[in-house]
């Protein structure tokens, strides 16, 4: 094949992937927004807080599957998700994680490929969503987090977001579509905190660790205090942190 053919390839292969994630995002935005608004009593505060351009990393609660896209068909930003290996490798799923921006990571280890995909993109100046606790909160209750998020905003030297949701722990298949046949929306709440660089010092030995508690304690602050669970206490002392070893995966 000719070197200008070639060439040519290099340059339309970008461009396609690029043209086909914006429909994929787009398509994957609006049908979250349109689900959301029927079957449920859908509230966004804050969105404003999310800087339209620069490196952001957005750290939110995890109640539901759903959280991730309803993070994004909240925010008027496209933001990158972090997600679990095993979807990128589900036929089309994965195909479409991949259009989307996502990237994949290995839960409860130290994923060093996905910290760093997540530095990468904030170099370049993209908002990441992550979820620091890893796993789905199964009594709505904030749960020691792991250090991975924290660790990405630290080595990227980007802001960290804030996001507190709330009742989508109610979303279940398919008494959703019953109480929605009832008039019984659920409401749904999602929370955008202000962003701001982690004051955690460079030298602190425990630096990962401390700035992972600092972030959660954040997320807690948006949350109703009868949720915030392992955060709840006031900041001091010994820093609330999970160990990936002591986390085995529920999703």
């Amino acid at each position: 094949m000719r070197a200008g053919v070639s060439r040519g390839e290099r340059g339309v292969r970008p461009a396609l992937r690029r043209a086909l994630g914006r429909v994929a995002y787009a398509f994957g935005t609006h049908l979250s927004r349109a689900l959301v608004f029927v079957f449920a009593r859908w509230e966004v505060v804050g969105a404003e807080h999310v800087p339209r351009e620069g490196a952001v990393v957005l750290v939110a609660n995890h109640l539901h599957l759903f959280d991730p896209p309803l993070v994004i068909a909240s925010s008027p930003r496209q933001l990158h998700p972090m997600a679990k290996r095993e979807l990128f490798e589900v036929p089309l799923i994965g195909w479409y994680f991949w259009l989307l921006g996502a990237f994949p990571v290995r839960r409860f280890s130290a994923d060093v490929g996905a910290l760093r995909a997540a530095r990468g993109l904030l170099r370049s100046g993209q908002a990441v969503l992550m979820f620091p606790e890893g796993t789905r909160s199964r009594d709505t209750l904030l749960h020691a987090a792991l250090p991975g998020a924290a660790t990405v905003a630290l080595l990227a030297d980007a802001p960290v977001l804030p996001v507190a949701i709330t009742g989508t722990e109610q979303i279940r298949v398919p008494g959703i579509f019953f109480a929605w046949m009832r008039g019984r929306r659920p409401p749904i709440r999602v929370v955008f905190g202000p962003p701001s660089p982690l004051a955690t010092s460079a030298s602190e030995p425990r630096r990962a660790e401390l700035a992972t508690d600092e972030l959660m304690r954040r997320i807690a602050a948006l949350l109703p205090e009868a949720r915030r669970g392992a955060y709840a206490g006031p900041p001091g002392g010994e820093p609330v942190v999970a160990r990936a070893a002591t986390r085995p995966p529920t999703s």
